[in-house]
C-alpha cells in the first residue's frame, strides 16, 4: 500500500505528499487499497489554477479503483478482496476509509467491479458516471437527437451514455484526434465545427431535443438561438464550468424549452454505467490517452497547467 497522496501546494504546481497509515475500520467502514486512481480533468484544472477561487494547498479527484483491505464488523454488503470503485471527494491517495453509513450518499459511492471487467479502465467511472447524470437529468430517451458540443473527455462521455439511452447523437469538435475517437465510439454524426460546411451540417441534423454544452464557448447560447437548433420542448444542457452567462429569454419561452445542469453522480447511475460496459455498448479505452506510474503525477499536472488540450482520459498506477 503507498501511503502518499497528490495537493497542489500553490498555484500550478503539483506534488505527492505524505500519508499515515490507515486506521482502523469504524463498524460500518471499509479501507481500501488504491489500486488505480482517474484524474478528472475540468475539476483538477480548475483546482490547479484557482479558476473558482481555490485555497492551497488544494486537493482534488474522485476516481479510485480500490482492493478492500478491512472490514467494520457490521459492514455485510462489501468482503475483503474484493475490487470497487470509489466516487467519493477525496483526492487522489494509496487508500481510503469509507463510512457505508455515511448519512449524505455522496460519501459512499462504493461500486463493485466484476472480475471479468479491466478495472484499469473503470478508474474513468466518475467521468463516465457525470455523462450517465447529466444524460438522465435532462431526460434523453430514444427517438431524441442529441448534440454535444465538445467531446473532452465530460463530452465524450454524455456522448456515450445519450446514444446508450436510445437517442441519435452529433457531436461538434474542432480537435482532430477528438472527433476520431467520437467516431471510434459509434457517435452517429461527427462534425468539425471548424469547417465551412459545419452549420449547414448541424442545420440539416436539427433541431435538436438536447443540447449539451461540454464546451464552455461563450458564444454557444447565441450560436442555437440564431441558428434555431433546439427543438420544441428541448432542453440544453448547462455542463461545461461557465462564468456568467447570457442567453435570450425568447428561445426558451417560445420553445417552452429549458436550461438545466446536473452534479456529479449517484451510485444509481454507476450502476447503469456498468451495465453498458459489461454489454460493450459504452466503451472507456478508447479515450485513455494517458497511463502512469502515480509516481509522474506532476509532470500530467504540469501539461494541464500549460497544454490542457493533450490530455483525455488519464490514469494513474499505484501498483507500480
Amino acid at each position: 500500500m503507498k501511503c502518499i497522496g497528490i495537493e497542489f501546494p500553490e498555484l500550478g504546481e503539483a506534488r505527492l505528499f505524505d500519508l499515515p497509515d490507515p486506521p482502523q475500520p469504524g463498524p460500518t467502514e471499509i479501507v481500501t487499497r488504491t489500486l488505480f486512481s482517474g484524474v478528472t480533468n475540468g475539476t483538477e484544472r480548475h483546482s490547479l489554477m484557482a479558476d473558482f477561487g481555490s485555497r492551497f494547498p488544494a486537493r482534488a479527484g474522485y476516481q479510485h479503483v480500490s482492493v478492500i483491505e478491512e472490514v467494520g464488523r457490521r459492514v455485510d454488503q462489501f468482503s475483503t478482496g474484493e475490487t470497487v470503485f470509489l466516487g467519493n471527494h477525496g483526492g487522489h491517495r494509496g487508500w481510503h476509509r469509507v463510512d457505508l453509513a455515511a448519512a449524505n450518499p455522496r460519501e459512499r459511492l462504493c461500486l463493485r467491479l466484476p472480475p471479468e471487467m479491466e478495472h484499469e479502465y473503470c478508474a474513468l467511472f466518475g467521468i463516465a458516471g457525470v455523462g450517465f447524470r447529466h444524460s438522465r437529468r435532462i431526460r434523453v430517451a430514444a427517438p431524441m437527437r442529441v448534440w454535444v458540443a465538445g467531446l473532452g473527455l465530460i463530452g465524450q462521455s454524455v456522448a456515450q451514455a445519450s446514444r446508450a439511452l436510445g437517442a441519435h447523437v452529433t457531436v461538434t469538435d474542432i480537435d482532430p484526434r477528438r472527433l476520431q475517437i467520437a467516431a471510434q465510439l459509434d457517435a452517429h454524426c461527427v462534425i468539425d465545427i471548424g469547417d465551412d460546411s459545419a452549420v449547414e451540417s448541424l442545420t440539416e441534423g436539427g433541431p435538436y431535443d438536447r443540447i449539451v454544452d461540454a464546451c464552455g464557448a461563450p458564444d454557444l447560447f447565441d450560436f442555437i438561438y440564431e441558428h434555431k437548433l433546439l427543438a420544441l420542448y428541448g432542453a440544453i444542457g448547462a455542463l461545461a464550468g461557465r462564468q456568467p452567462t447570457v442567453f435570450h429569454q425568447t428561445m426558451l419561452h417560445a420553445l417552452r424549452a429549458s436550461i438545466e445542469s446536473s452534479s456529479h453522480f449517484t451510485l444509481e447511475d454507476l450502476g447503469i454505467l456498468r451495465h453498458f460496459c459489461q454489454l460493450g455498448t459504452v466503451r472507456i479505452a478508447p479515450l485513455v490517452t494517458h497511463r502512469v506510474p502515480v509516481d509522474e503525477a506532476p509532470a500530467i499536472y504540469a501539461t494541464m497547467r500549460d497544454d490542457p488540450a493533450e490530455l483525455l482520459g488519464v490514469i494513474f498506477d499505484w501498483q507500480t
